[in-house]
């Protein structure tokens, strides 16, 4: 294969990927953006009481008096889980009307940390969904089309990394005729955005990559979590199939000291009681994180027997989850504060300006191609002969 076939194949390659995922890509980066600073933006549209003021190193409440707390205002109602908020003292109780049914008629209760009172009682999962934030949440994670839509913009992701792939290929012979930076803004438009095309890709190259292949792997959570709970949950739990959800629990507060005694130097983060879709018929799976930037990302499951409270099981995580808890931040950039938010937000910026211009010169190129092949019919009209009569 020649070189002019090689780059000719590369050049299609990266036509062709990019002209099917750009549109979404688009949808994608634009919806990104407000999720970057979804916690500040969901804090400046709080609904509900502020957390309390309170002198730094306040103890914070029992989970069983937070749990008891928010139970008040549904007695009738089943926990289904507790998560402690990464941010803010608060902590989120979880509530749904029967078992099995959190994800289509669950809800939230959100209770302070430290005096165990009540701040927000939160509207349904699905009325949330079509806030503001959950518009923007839905349309970057399945465009509302569930498990499908996840998968599809995840092959529109891999298509993005394949273009992105493809472009850096292109980029070194382009680079042999025009010094690296030069924007011909003297020549034509047209010249002049792919110019700027090429530029802003080489330059946002890294970050485009790892947002890319870290979306990628962040869409694949469902099945990835489906595959542990095939694997490794029913050899733990086959000693209690069989059993159904116990109604008399014992202390959640007791089975997150229980998870802690037996991996040391850890914090809780989150908690499925007994009968949670993605937990244990029997167990509370207690989700243990830790305290530093990379293994606050990075949690263990600790299985505790929901009746007596007594530990069952460690699951340590397989790689293929590690590697999904760690792309998470990574991809909205958590790992480093205002400043990598505002960084993540600049390089976006700019990945929606390289999308818009690939698209803006594949129109450019069919209209100069169209408007050169009418040009070539009209000549070969005007030097075709005159045919006259006999």
């Amino acid at each position: 294969m020649t070189a002019a076939t090689t780059i000719k194949t590369w050049y299609l390659v990266h036509k062709w990927t990019s002209l099917v995922c750009t549109v979404f890509l688009l949808i994608i980066c634009l919806t990104g953006l407000p999720l970057i600073f979804h916690h500040e933006i969901e804090h400046l549209f709080d609904e509900g009481k502020p957390v309390a003021t309170l002198p730094e190193g306040t103890p914070p409440a029992s989970l069983d008096k937070i749990v008891a707390t928010a139970k008040a205002l549904y007695p009738d109602e089943y926990v289904d889980y507790v998560y402690l908020d990464d941010h803010e003292p608060q902590v989120y109780v979880g509530f749904a009307p029967e078992l099995g049914t959190a994800v289509e008629k669950g809800h939230a209760v959100r209770v302070d940390l430290r005096t165990a009172e009540v701040l927000h009682d939160a509207p349904p999962y699905s009325e949330d969904r079509f806030s503001f934030m959950g518009i923007m949440l839905a349309l970057h994670v399945d465009l509302f089309a569930g498990l499908p839509g996840e998968l599809f913009l995840g092959f529109m992701g891999l298509l993005f990394v394949v273009a992105i792939v493809s472009g850096v290929v292109l980029y070194g012979p382009f680079m042999k005729k025009v010094e690296f930076g030069t924007v011909r803004a003297a020549r034509s438009t047209r010249l002049k955005w792919l110019d700027l095309h090429n530029l802003l890709g080489i330059v946002t190259l890294v970050w485009a990559f790892v947002v890319g292949v870290t979306g990628v792997i962040n869409e694949l959570s469902t099945p990835l979590f489906r595959m542990w709970q095939a694997s490794e949950l029913p050899r733990i739990l086959e000693p209690y199939q069989g059993r159904s959800v116990p109604k008399d629990l014992a202390s959640v507060q007791n089975a997150a000291d229980t998870a802690i005694k037996a991996l040391p130097g850890r914090e809780v983060s989150f908690i499925a009681y007994p009968g949670n879709a993605y937990g244990s018929p029997h167990h509370y799976i207690v989700w243990l994180k830790g305290d530093t930037p990379l293994t606050s990302k990075l949690n263990t499951p600790v299985l505790v027997d929901g009746v007596s409270g007594d530990l069952s099981a460690v699951a340590r995580m397989p790689w293929y989850l590690t590697a999904l808890e760690v792309s998470r931040p990574l991809h909205f950039g958590d790992y480093g504060g205002m400043p990598l938010k505002i960084l993540w937000t600049l390089l976006d910026l700019i990945t929606i300006v390289v999308l818009g211009s690939g698209l803006y010169l594949w129109i450019a190129r069919r209209k100069a191609n169209n408007a050169r092949i009418a040009e070539l019919v009209r000549r070969h009209q005007q030097l075709k002969p005159q045919q006259t009569p006999a």
